[in-house]
């Protein structure tokens, strides 16, 4: 797969969240050598994680309308969630990459979700990890994931819902379950 192909489709990110995305692709990469998954998906879905993230939230609407996908009433109150719906849906069907688990890394790469893949773990944490992350315990939670994916997760999911209880945000059930499925099955 020639990953160059891909890079116009960030030509309209701003210069941070470009290279935001080639660090999320080279730390997908890094993990799935790690912990065992597809590299090259694994490049691609963390290339193109962001892909609608500095679209406006109309077009955003509009994407994920074409694509067939009805917001719940939290989604709808959650702007930030987005992007990773729209994004997926924009690789879909306006780049054509028609492969489900990139389509769901894509899509739950922010909230997670019980019953991940491993590419989808793999995006989750690459993109709480990339280079460029520099929010309080990004050490702490950069040295958890080196023992394993699903500690990483468990600890980047306490620190969101924290983070999100403290600004009294809502938070995505997708998020709960993906917490809970990793406990679970651990």
């Amino acid at each position: 797969m020639n990953i160059d192909q891909y890079l116009p489709y960030l030509d309209n990110l701003s210069e941070y969240r470009r290279v935001h995305s080639l660090n999320v692709a080279e730390e997908a990469v890094r993990f799935a050598k790690k912990y065992g998954g597809d590299v090259e998906k694994a490049r691609l879905a963390g290339l193109l994680h962001d892909v609608t993230k500095e679209t406006d939230n109309e077009k955003q609407l509009q994407i994920i309308a074409n694509g067939g996908i009805i917001l719940t009433e939290l989604e709808k109150r959650s702007p930030k969630l987005w992007h990773s719906i729209s994004g997926a849906c924009y690789v879909r069907d306006v780049i054509g990459i028609d492969d489900e688990d990139i389509f769901n890394a894509i899509r739950y790469h922010t909230t997670g979700r019980a019953g991940m893949s491993q590419l989808e773990k793999l995006i989750f944490l690459a993109d709480f990890t990339s280079a460029e992350r520099d929010y309080p315990d990004i050490d702490v939670i950069r040295a958890h994931s080196e023992n394993s994916l699903e500690e990483g997760m468990i600890y980047g999911i306490k620190f969101t819902i924290s983070r999100l209880t403290g600004r009294e945000a809502l938070i995505s059930p997708d998020a709960l379950a993906a917490y809970n499925d990793i406990l679970l099955n651990r």
